[in-house]
């Protein structure tokens, strides 16, 4: 089989644009990316100026030149907190039947973060919902295998934690994991 692949848009829990990128590599390896808006210049450039405006006018109070320093400094040392520890351009999901589930994400500054579980730990993928601030919202989570009884599940993995795409994306990765998982159940 070729390597297939399409791409489709959908929203996010807060309404901004995701792009759903499904790629099949086999009829058992398939990989589901979502990526997110980038990093807007202009939302940045907006919260600089505040910071930078409040750090201005406690200056012109206190005279000292500290505040100002700080005011770079601390500015400095959120963005790039920003970028590498919060900001994520792409989350993937990679299943292959018979090997295990990956999951990857991508980081604005560069940085990849990236866990591996096992298709003999994985006892299924399942669509959850969970009240958030009164709403019902809906995630992609894996159900790990109880090693002790493995009629059991011992842990709940969350997909797409910071994508946070909404139940018709959610959907469509569902199908294709139920099949690739489908086809190593029957095997």
């Amino acid at each position: 089989m070729a390597e297939q692949s399409e791409e489709a848009r959908f929203s996010d829990l807060c309404g901004a644009e995701i792009s759903l990128q499904r790629r099949a590599f086999s009829d058992s390896c398939r990989e589901f990316s979502i990526s997110c808006p980038k990093v807007s210049l202009w939302a940045i450039t907006v919260h600089t100026c505040g910071v930078w405006l409040i750090a201005y006018g406690l200056f012109a109070i206190t005279e000292n030149t500290m505040v100002l320093s700080s005011a770079i400094f601390i500015t400095i040392l959120g963005l790039l907190f920003y970028l590498h520890f919060v900001k994520i351009d792409q989350e993937t999901l990679l299943v292959i039947g018979s090997l295990g589930v990956q999951m990857t994400s991508f980081y604005a500054s560069g940085k990849e973060s990236t866990n591996f579980i096992e298709i003999s730990k994985v006892k299924d993928i399942v669509i959850n919902e969970a009240i958030y601030m009164q709403k019902v919202i809906y995630y992609l989570c894996i159900l790990l295998r109880d090693p002790v009884d493995p009629n059991e599940v011992s842990e709940v993995v969350p997909v797409f934690q910071r994508s946070k795409p909404r139940l018709d994306c959610l959907l469509e990765v569902y199908r294709s994991c139920q099949e690739i998982l489908g086809q190593e159940k029957t095997q």
